[in-house]
């Protein structure tokens, strides 16, 4: 199969270095935390706020062999009715293009956006970042059940002052995710 042609603009197929995605995570105005790094692979660990999602986990994987990886984790692990949450994130994949939803060994859900080397850059990192937080938020009321017994949130949840970083990540990308912004259409 050949190679896609590179479109004008498209930058060198160069990962960036780790100290150059913390700097992008500082310009979007998040603290990256302590990096970790194995093989060549860093990563780092991140909470966001949306809306209505709050402290949403989110691990930053920069793989030289394929860019970022944004990897969000939609609930802690699930027990039983994995079939019905197969079809859930089935569902979901074909919902959210540019996101991928699968579940990890341990029956955890997860989000995923991946962004590869020639498009990697602290614009495109914070309209990923963005982007989960926007579908996390999209999804909340669906994923309740998985979050918490019964689907109840506990009293006090989304009750932080002022704005988060993550509403202002979507605040700084809506005009390019007006599709998730949009009422959903079911």
């Amino acid at each position: 199969m050949p190679s896609p042609r590179a479109e004008p603009g498209d930058r060198p197929q160069q990962q960036p270095a780790p100290e150059a995605l913390e700097s992008w995570l500082a310009e979007l105005g998040l603290d990256p935390g302590p990096r970790t790094e194995r093989d060549r692979i860093a990563a780092w660990d991140l909470a966001l706020d949306g809306r209505r999602r709050r402290g949403l986990p989110v691990t930053l994987i920069l793989d030289p062999s394929v860019g970022l990886i944004v990897w969000a984790l939609l609930a802690p692990p699930l027990g039983d009715g994995l079939r019905k949450t197969y079809r859930t994130l089935l569902r979901w994949n074909d919902e959210y293009p540019l996101a991928k939803f699968s579940v990890t060994g341990d029956g955890r859900p997860i989000l995923a956006v991946e962004l590869p080397l020639r498009w990697l850059d602290a614009d495109e990192v914070g309209l990923a970042l963005a982007r989960v937080v926007l579908i996390a938020d999209r999804l909340f009321e669906e994923t309740r059940p998985w979050l918490w017994i019964g689907g109840r949130i506990p009293d006090g949840y989304g009750h932080g002052e002022g704005s988060s970083t993550g509403e202002r990540l979507i605040a700084r990308f809506a005009p390019r995710l007006r599709e998730l912004l949009e009422p959903a259409t079911r």
